[in-house]
């Protein structure tokens, strides 16, 4: 059972790691590269970018950052575990924030710049990217840096299970036998020379 609940974390931890490393490549290279394009450059490459990123990759970290953040708080419900079951609590409400801010906030601001069309066709450009770039460069930012919180808290949360694990088993481990005395081997009470065999006094010849 402890390697299920390990596993369940782990994953939790890896995918919280993931999305994180993801959303904060968006912030330190693809956006500040991005906004020394021109306008239509942004919109179109936006556009393919939030194409090609819905992909099975990517689902399995952004999904399971809460499926598996679940079931490893599922598997530590109990008082055996509470203390890691509040580090992952924490986890697993700032993952749900973060993707409450992507779902309600960076996803329309994605389907508006879907919905304004081929970029060769607009009419004005600009107004399509103010639109888009500031607020959408804002909550990336936010996200980012809940996953990242959230990251730090898994670590903890694993940190916190192996210590735990490590003093249940030294605990439970057998104790050290004591050496059997003097007197439990000869008897109680009972002195080495009563258990010699007797030497006969007289000698017959």
């Amino acid at each position: 059972m402890f390697a299920l609940r390990i596993a369940a974390l782990v994953a939790a931890t890896l995918a919280t790691g993931l999305i994180a490393g993801v959303f904060y490549a968006y912030a330190i290279s693809v956006m500040p590269a991005l906004g020394r394009a021109d306008d239509r450059t942004i919109i179109d490459v936006m556009q393919k970018i939030n194409v090609v990123i819905i992909n099975p990759w990517f689902l399995i970290g952004f999904v399971g950052t809460l499926v598996f953040g679940i079931a490893a708080a599922a598997l530590h419900l109990g008082a055996d575990h509470r203390a890691t079951l509040i580090w992952i609590g924490i986890a697993l409400a700032l993952n749900v924030i973060a993707f409450a801010v992507t779902g309600a906030l960076n996803v329309p601001l994605n389907d508006q710049l879907a919905s304004a069309g081929d970029v060769a066709a607009l009419a004005d450009p600009a107004a399509v990217r103010a639109d888009f770039e500031s607020a959408w460069i804002r909550w990336n930012i936010v996200r980012a840096v809940l996953h990242t919180l959230a990251l730090l808290v898994l670590c903890g949360a694993l940190f916190t299970a192996g210590a735990q694990h490590g003093r249940a088993a030294a605990s439970s481990g057998p104790s050290v036998s004591s050496r059997p005395s003097v007197s439990s081997v000869s008897g109680a009470g009972t002195p080495f020379a009563d258990v010699r065999p007797a030497v006969a006094t007289e000698r017959s010849y």
